[in-house]
């Protein structure tokens, strides 16, 4: 019981960390210092997708579902949470290359709008 706890809130975790990933910048408009945690974070989820790496937590959650007795599952956190949401048919490479664009895009918009804040406290 306790694995499976650990896993799910694991799971939620990583979720969390996905959603900092692509929307942490907006976190920068307030507080313009969370950049400098945000930036690492964003091209860490970046280089996720566009290498096809597996994020570490991925990993950890599959072997805590082991040890809870339940299946784990193929692949990372992203095509087995995110992409039955996002993508029901499967992922492919060029959708993560897509998926990765999307968090550069988002992210390179939140920091123009940062920057221009700035820019504007500082006159």
């Amino acid at each position: 019981m306790l694995f499976r706890i650990l896993a799910d809130c694991l799971v939620l975790l990583h979720g969390c960390f996905v959603l900092f990933v692509v929307l942490g910048g907006l976190l920068a408009l307030k507080w313009p210092r969370a950049a400098w945690i945000h930036v690492p974070a964003c091209i860490w989820g970046a280089l996720i997708e566009f290498k096809g790496w597996i994020c570490p937590l991925t990993p950890l959650e599959k072997w805590l579902r082991v040890q809870a007795g339940q299946a784990g599952y193929e692949g990372g956190f992203v095509q087995h949470y995110l992409v039955p949401l996002m993508y029901p048919a499967g992922l492919t490479a060029e959708r993560a290359t897509t998926l990765g664009l999307f968090v550069v895009i988002v992210n390179v918009a939140i920091y123009a709008c940062v920057v221009i804040s700035i820019r504007r406290r500082r006159r």
